[in-house]
């Protein structure tokens, strides 16, 4: 560098009042730039000090917090989402309230799909298929077994003479059950709450049975049906098939993807210029569009009511083993209030609603008072059935509780995914894997053995426990003793199989359904997740 360059920077730098005081002494001798240095090194050693003082502090203050993750786990259908409705219901009221009217599409769909489920099980018996794969066809919560496999009477047995007459009458709700299944998987492609023309006969149809009704075929859009993902293993011959109104989504389960806003596309916000109601804070007038679904189904009310209401159909659902009124999504009993053209879903029936997802559900929410006042919580929902379950993992790591839910009540039931494996066993096995799981050796675990009351319902009908799980013995078949030994069941699993014995296991016998009883377990729950986060954190 040229002498006059270097002298310019040289008288720049001694401008500067800071970078002077900083530069050595010119007349430094060595033993001085020695313990300059040292000097120099001790002080950076101080301030690392403090900054890593603060970082502490920081990560403290984190901690105290109190962020705790809360994973729900269990098999499909157990529970998991009601007691994730049940947690935004307590904590978040006005946003849950905000989206009952959303949930109007899916109430629509099961109530068409149980619809659906009784005219295919009337429908007059065709070619023998294999008994696994008509299982497999079906909704988890249908399949019932029984010690000795299919009962004679689901083959031979009570014959409906109506049958034809309520299926001809009823074929409107298979193009109704079409659209809402295109709707709810892709609720951009289309306006969710229209149908399409409502068709001029439909009321006089419905009531009437007009045999000169244009074919389903003839008034679907034409655009395939939107991905099943539990598929049939043997396709079920034509005429059962045509019998049954020709529905490309027959017997399979519904699944649409976290990722889809179906709720935000049935919210019906924007789409009417009505005022809000004073009962739900939600838009009005969606009655007064003709082509809204409720129409469809308040025109076929009168006979969904009398199929249901047939003694002859009662007794053939009996004799094919099909308990309608044991699973989620049932409004059989409350179709007049359902298909009414100013119909508001209500708290109850938001929690019954049957729509399965697929991924991950997450819903945040804090306590504004109280000992868990500023605690930030996150409840994850996460998918059941056998394909899902390795998306649990990742959610091991962060996690604070976990709540298990187990249902009692399917003693008597097989797994969609596997009609050889019975769903309590599954269960079962389940819950061993989970709780001998290392990385969750320190996470606190709630278990809930969960719908209690079908169980309750169950033995009290005669339903034997012994016949479909050996181990039970002669004991008693009322309900004390049974839901005993399944509470000491499962706890044995829990202290045989996890790796810290030091560990708590809380067990409640639940029916996440009923608001009043899961609002005080949640509140309890709350609390010992609370306590027991702050103890592995030592700060109690």
């Amino acid at each position: 560098m040229p002498k006059s360059k270097f002298e310019h920077i040289r008288r720049r730098t001694i401008s500067d009042p800071l970078s002077a005081a900083l530069l050595p002494p010119t007349n430094e001798s060595p033993i001085e730039r020695d313990l300059r240095l040292k000097a120099e090194i001790d002080a950076k050693k101080v301030s690392d000090n403090i900054d890593e003082m603060i970082r502490q502090e920081r990560n403290e203050q984190k901690k105290s917090k109190a962020e705790v993750n809360v994973l729900l786990l269990g098999q499909s259908e157990s529970g998991k989402s009601t007691t994730l409705k049940q947690f935004q219901l307590l904590h978040t009221p006005a946003a849950f309230h905000a989206e009952r009217i959303a949930w109007r599409a899916v109430i629509y769909l099961n109530l068409v799909r149980s619809i659906r489920r009784i005219l295919e099980a009337l429908a007059p018996e065709c070619d023998p298929i294999d008994e696994t794969d008509d299982l497999a066809s079906l909704e988890p919560e249908l399949l019932i077994i029984t010690s000795k496999g299919r009962p004679p009477s689901a083959i031979l047995g009570t014959k409906v003479p109506d049958y034809e007459s309520y299926r001809k009458r009823l074929e409107p709700l298979v193009e109704l059950e079409e659209r809402l299944i295109r709707l709810l998987s892709s609720p951009d492609e289309d306006e969710a709450t229209h149908l399409g023309p409502t068709h001029p006969g439909w009321q006089s149809y419905a009531n009437n049975g007009n045999e000169n009704f244009p074919p389903v075929s003839s008034v679907l859009s034409g655009r395939p049906a939107p991905t099943i993902t539990i598929p049939q293993k043997k396709q079920i011959s034509s005429r059962s098939s045509s019998s049954n109104g020709g529905s490309k989504s027959k017997g399979k389960e519904v699944v649409v993807h976290t990722s889809t806003n179906w709720k935000k596309a049935f919210a019906l916000g924007g789409k009417s210029k009505s005022p809000k109601s004073a009962h739900s804070g939600e838009i009005e007038g969606w009655w007064e569009d003709p082509d809204d679904p409720v129409h469809a189904l308040n025109a076929c009310a009168p006979v969904m009511m009398e199929l249901w209401r047939d003694p002859k159909v009662k007794q053939r659902l009996h004799e094919k083993r099909i308990r309608l009124e044991e699973s989620s999504g049932f409004y059989l009993d409350e179709i007049h209030r359902i298909t009414a053209k100013k119909y508001i879903p209500t708290d109850a029936d938001v929690l019954k609603a049957r729509l399965k997802t697929m991924g991950v559900v997450e819903h945040t929410f804090s306590i504004p008072s109280g000992s868990n006042r500023g605690v930030e919580w996150r409840i994850y929902d996460v998918g059941g059935s056998r394909n899902q379950r390795q998306a649990w993992a990742p959610y091991f790591e962060d996690v604070n509780a976990i709540i298990f839910l187990a249902p009692i009540s399917v003693f008597d039931q097989v797994l969609a995914e596997d009609a050889r494996v019975n769903r309590l066993e599954d269960t079962l096995l389940l819950w061993k894997s989970v709780v001998s799981n290392r990385l969750l050796a320190n996470v606190n675990v709630v278990l809930f053995l969960n719908k209690c009351d079908l169980l309750q319902a169950k033995l009290e009908a005669g339903i034997r426990l012994n016949q479909h799980m050996v181990t039970y013995g002669d004991r008693g078949n009322d309900y004390e003793s049974v839901s005993k030994y399944f509470r000491n069941k499962f706890g044995a699993l829990h202290q045989s199989y996890t790796p810290n014995k030091e560990r708590e296991l809380y067990i409640h016998l639940t029916a996440v359904t009923d608001t009043r009883r899961t609002a005080v377990i949640i509140a309890t729950v709350r609390d010992i997740i609370i306590k027991g986060n702050l103890r592995n954190m030592r700060l109690v």
